[in-house]
């Protein structure tokens, strides 16, 4: 029923900046936590963070606590992940996720995949 479309990725150098947007589309509010992943060839998908679309609770991994920031848009049902200055080690594929449950536990539907590269 909720779709939830990513955009945003590409190419950058560290130094620079970077915004991916996990666009919520659909009438069914239950997935109310949203959830950014990393999946990285042959180390599994990691969480990144998490934000409740009601509410004001979030989670960060402890790789980008500090780093990592998330901003919802309730006019454009969006929840944006802020990269202000990634890191060689931020490469990745992003998947934008939204579930029924705080910390992810319920039922989830998946974004597609955002592919994320820093390189020199």
């Amino acid at each position: 029923q909720l779709q939830r479309v990513g955009s945003g990725g590409g190419w950058v150098q560290p130094g620079g900046s970077l915004r991916l947007s996990c666009i919520a589309s659909g009438r069914t509010p239950d997935y109310d936590y949203i959830m950014w992943f990393r999946q990285v060839p042959g180390k599994g998908c990691d969480f990144v963070t998490g934000i409740k679309w009601k509410g004001g609770s979030q989670d960060y991994a402890g790789c980008v606590n500090g780093r990592f920031t998330n901003a919802k848009d309730k006019v454009d049902n969006t929840v944006n992940l802020n990269i202000p200055n990634p890191k060689l080690e931020d490469t990745g594929n992003y998947y934008c996720a939204g579930d029924t449950q705080v910390g992810g536990s319920g039922q989830r539907v998946w974004g597609q995949g955002i592919l994320v590269t820093v390189t020199d």
